[in-house]
């Protein structure tokens, strides 16, 4: 009982549901006076926690991509080349087979808010702006470049100093962002129940998690048929034994902490699997694969769009958004929301979401984010049989390909 209380999910649905039953009463007729001068603090504090967050957002993106750039780059190979190729087609034909079912499904999920008929916020008492020392594409420049041009130049000093950083940048994740969460999405919520905006669509969030639940299946149903037609295996060799990675994914929501589980249930696959391969590929996929992840986010993302901004991005924004997404999700860590927060900056910097659309993501995305995991470790079972098909199809004897990581 204590680890579900201590859990980010459920400070996140405490903190949902004590923001929204302080925006309620701060916007009764009766509480009027008292209601503006709260929500004057309210609208304050979300602005200077956002700051925060948005500050972050470079930092992030370079602590994670510089250093899978670099670690992909300097231990490149055939198998290795190959895992990556896969990781990242699954990962966007995931996000675009999202995309293709948001604009179809989302538009006739709700009625989208009248703008006018909202109640408007009271303004800041003070505005404190903490600027990003750069922009998001910037660091995304900034983050292959600098991995591309270490692995080439084998700067080993340089590589272990982005991992260094990547470490200091995971401890501001794990010590600043995600402890002052459920504050910044508390506010935000008391913000959106003081306009009005929750009364019509909330629902629609929960019907949306189960669309995406359902995409989850469909997912993991392609990638081991795709998988069984590639090696001519039977691909349900695999999937019978992944039971039980799927349930230690749904409950920790992290590729990293079912590592363990996950090398087991595949090395019970083998045949079909190679063993080689499972050793390999398990490990590398728990980090670079993130299929569940992003298809969830992509769905997400247009949903929140709809419901806040009126209207869905358009195709070309959100094909890049999903391109781009991939290669965040390759350097994304395996932890709990690890893949929406090294994707801050495209949810602000591509779709132009304010800190209102952002806390949305973080709250729906978090809670349905063990599903996601689950999907995600699933479906490296699949990945790992098209390595296998790979291997023996080009006559790759087996090997301790481990050791290359």
């Amino acid at each position: 009982m204590k680890r579900i209380f201590s859990s980010l999910p459920f400070k996140l649905l405490l903190g949902v549901a004590a923001g929204m039953a302080a925006g309620r009463i701060a916007g009764a007729e009766s509480v009027n006076a008292f209601g503006s001068s709260f929500m004057n603090v309210a609208v304050t504090v979300r602005f200077i926690l956002s700051e925060l967050i948005n500050f972050c957002v470079p930092l992030i993106i370079i602590g994670f991509i510089a250093p899978a750039v670099a670690k992909l780059g300097r231990n490149a190979s055939r198998m290795l080349g190959a895992a990556l190729l896969c990781a990242y087609g699954s990962s966007v034909l995931a996000a675009l087979l999202s995309m293709a079912a948001g604009y179809g499904i989302i538009p006739g999920l709700s009625e989208v808010s009248d703008p006018g008929s909202l109640r408007e916020l009271p303004e800041l008492v003070f505005r404190l702006e903490i600027p990003a020392v750069m922009s998001v594409m910037s660091a995304l420049a900034l983050s292959v470049l600098l991995g591309l041009s270490a692995a080439w130049t084998k700067a080993e000093m340089t590589v272990r100093l982005l991992e260094e950083f990547r470490n200091m940048v995971l401890k501001i994740v794990t010590k600043v962002i995600i402890p002052i969460l459920p504050v910044f999405i508390g506010f935000t919520f008391c913000g959106l129940a003081y306009e009005g905006v929750l009364t019509r669509q909330l629902p629609v969030f929960l019907k949306v998690i189960l669309i995406v639940m359902a995409g989850h299946l469909i997912w993991m149903a392609v990638l081991y048929t795709a998988a069984g037609i590639y090696t001519r295996k039977n691909p349900l060799a695999v999937l019978k034994n992944y039971g039980p990675a799927y349930l230690t994914a749904a409950g920790t929501m992290s590729s990293a902490a079912t590592l363990a589980v996950a090398l087991r249930c595949a090395k019970k696959s083998t045949p079909p699997l190679r063993r080689d391969m499972a050793e390999f590929g398990i490990p590398l996929f728990a980090n670079i694969h993130l299929c569940g992840s992003v298809l969830t986010e992509v769905f997400f993302v247009m949903t929140v769009s709809h419901l806040l901004y009126q209207e869905i991005p358009p195709v070309g924004t959100m094909v890049l958004f999903c391109l781009l997404l991939g290669v965040f999700a390759v350097g994304a860590p395996g932890v709990p929301g690890g893949t929406v927060m090294a994707s801050l900056g495209l949810i602000t910097g591509v779709l132009g979401f304010s800190e209102t659309g952002t806390a949305l993501m973080l709250t729906i995305f978090a809670l349905q984010d063990s599903f996601g995991t689950a999907c995600n470790v699933t479906g490296d079972g699949a990945l790992t049989l098209i390595l296998s098909g790979y291997a023996d199809r080009h006559q790759i004897g087996e090997t301790d390909l481990s050791a290359e990581l």
